[in-house]
């Protein structure tokens, strides 16, 4: 565990998008207010980099269109996109949405809990200390490192509200996408241990291996010409009804319904309404940033949405949050334990080229952030 003082300054990732259609990119160092009543002041160890962390940090801008600037990098936004980033223009933004550390401070009503190590989620986690209040922190089982409660809320509390919402919504089995992805993994492994079935799409034979090896047992390559038939047989064969769409752009999703359409038994007489047998797909991700298409081939009974884990949390209410947070913290090191490829220091999300690499999004190339690796002092 690194040896921290108490602070009185800390560095800050910040991203800017300006009226003008500028991204900045900078660290930004601000002093330290000593924590009040129950505050906590986390210095932070280990903060993954999530899409979502990278959509705050990026928006609309391609890593090789950044320039160093100065301190910090810059690129244009094009023009079309800021009217979606209406709401952020000209506001420095913290990036980083979960992470976790040692806590060095406290204010008074707070005192007990310096020097333990805790997980928080909420953003501004790319930075050299965090301040929060003592109940929105979790503080880790002496069996779960700082590394391995960095990563204890997006992606397995998304996976598991995928495995909540199912059941609240009457369906039996999901199709993922993307499925090699960490959240994917763990998503195989809690549909294993709950006997749920589940179809992962991937589109390289690589990540079928990969999730092969990992106990997944119907894996459907989308970059095989055979590739709808495949898909509605796994479907047929589980009985999904359900899925969970990363990718966004494309034909993806409609492929999906078409084929849950078509995993339905024969119906008795034609009917241009198709089956009755409700079919969803939830778009959770943007991998592809293209126009989501749908091709109509599947009837009426179906539906197309946005899924947000902050949303699906409020849906499912307080009893089921509770129960998914204390089966994250029990198999923090086995059902959600999380891969990296590589650890870097806060700086170091300044080099152009480490963007371009961990902005990728590509299997096996989760990058985890550690500050106390180039924090000053």
């Amino acid at each position: 565990m690194p040896s921290v003082a108490t602070p009185t300054r800390g560095r800050s990732l910040r991203s800017t998008i300006s009226s003008s259609g500028e991204l900045r990119l900078e660290l930004d160092t601000r002093d330290l207010a000593e924590p009040s009543g129950s505050e906590v002041v986390v210095a932070v160890e280990a903060s993954p980099i999530n899409p979502s962390d990278l959509g705050v940090l990026l928006g609309a801008v391609p890593p090789s269109a950044l320039a160093q600037d100065g301190t910090g990098l810059v690129a244009p936004v094009p023009q079309a996109a800021l009217a979606f980033y209406r709401d952020r223009l000209d506001k420095p933004l913290p990036v980083g949405n979960e992470g976790a550390g040692t806590v060095v401070a406290a204010g008074p009503d707070a005192e007990g809990m310096v020097g333990r190590r805790v997980a928080m989620f909420g953003g501004s986690m790319w930075a050299d200390y965090r301040v929060a209040d003592a109940g929105a922190v979790i503080e880790l089982p002496e069996n779960v490192s700082v590394v391995e409660g960095a990563a204890l809320f997006i992606n397995p509390l998304t996976a598991l509200s995928m495995v909540e919402t199912m059941r609240a919504e009457g369906h039996s089995a999901l199709v993922h996408t993307a499925a090699a992805s960490n959240l994917g993994l763990m998503l195989v492994r809690i549909c294993a241990a709950d006997g749920i079935g589940l179809v992962n799409i991937v589109r390289r034979a690589e990540q079928a291996e990969l999730l092969r090896e990992n106990g997944a047992v119907h894996v459907v390559d989308s970059s095989q010409p055979d590739f709808a038939e495949r898909l509605t047989e796994a479907v047929r064969e589980t009985g999904a009804t359900l899925a969970f769409d990363a990718i966004g752009g494309g034909t993806l999703a409609g492929d999906i319904l078409a084929a849950m359409e078509r995993a339905q038994p024969p119906l008795p007489s034609y009917t241009p309404y198709g089956t009755t047998v409700p079919k969803q797909v939830y778009i959770y991700g943007s991998l592809d940033f293209s126009p989501t298409v749908i091709e109509r081939r599947f009837g009426l009974t179906w539906g197309v949405g946005g899924y947000l884990l902050t949303n699906a949390l409020g849906r499912l209410g307080a009893e089921a949050v509770e129960r998914m947070r204390a089966r994250v913290l029990a198999e923090a090191t086995t059902t959600f334990a999380s891969r990296y490829a590589r650890t870097i220091g806060l700086a170091e999300m300044l080099d152009p080229e480490a963007l371009a690499v961990f902005a990728q999004r590509s299997t096996g190339a989760k990058y985890l952030i550690d500050p106390s690796s180039d924090r000053p002092g």
